[in-house]
């Protein structure tokens, strides 16, 4: 079965607008009627996208959007935060793990999405950058052929 978006959500590049973010991740779930520990991995990972997309891709211009949207198909959910800022080699962020890293306050977005997540990958957009993130969810095809 192919992905079928489920939801999408729009916000500023503003801090103010994180709890939405959590609220939007926690309704999508919950409309998908998937297990907590999928909500609680899902709604992190969104939050933490969103943050960086708001600091580090659009550099905190509010004049700039952050679009969140929600994917499904039999085997995962898909969640992919898209900023409009001009990219970054993810390779090239520091591994948080790291001695001279450690007491940073911070740089452990992109471990902690990768660490709830089960499959993360990155794709430079023309105007923007996207973070691509599965939740594999044996509960999913259940989720598709019930309605949702």
């Amino acid at each position: 079965m192919p992905l079928k978006k489920v939801g999408e959500l729009v916000i500023p590049s503003s801090l103010d607008h994180l709890s939405e973010v959590d609220h939007f991740a926690e309704r999508m779930v919950k409309k998908l009627a998937l297990p907590k520990e999928i909500l609680d991995d899902v709604a992190i990972s969104a939050t933490e996208a969103v943050n960086n997309a708001i600091l580090h891709g659009n550099k905190g211009n509010a004049g700039k959007k952050v679009t969140i949207r929600f994917y499904l198909c039999a085997q995962y959910l898909r969640l992919v935060v898209r900023d409009e800022g001009s990219g970054f080699a993810p390779e090239s962020v520091p591994d948080p793990r790291q001695q001279q890293n450690l007491l940073k306050t911070s740089g452990r977005g992109l471990l902690i999405m990768r660490y709830l997540m089960d499959r993360v990958s990155f794709q430079r957009r023309r105007n923007g950058m996207s973070i691509i993130m599965d939740k594999f969810c044996p509960e999913c095809h259940t989720v598709q052929s019930g309605g949702g």
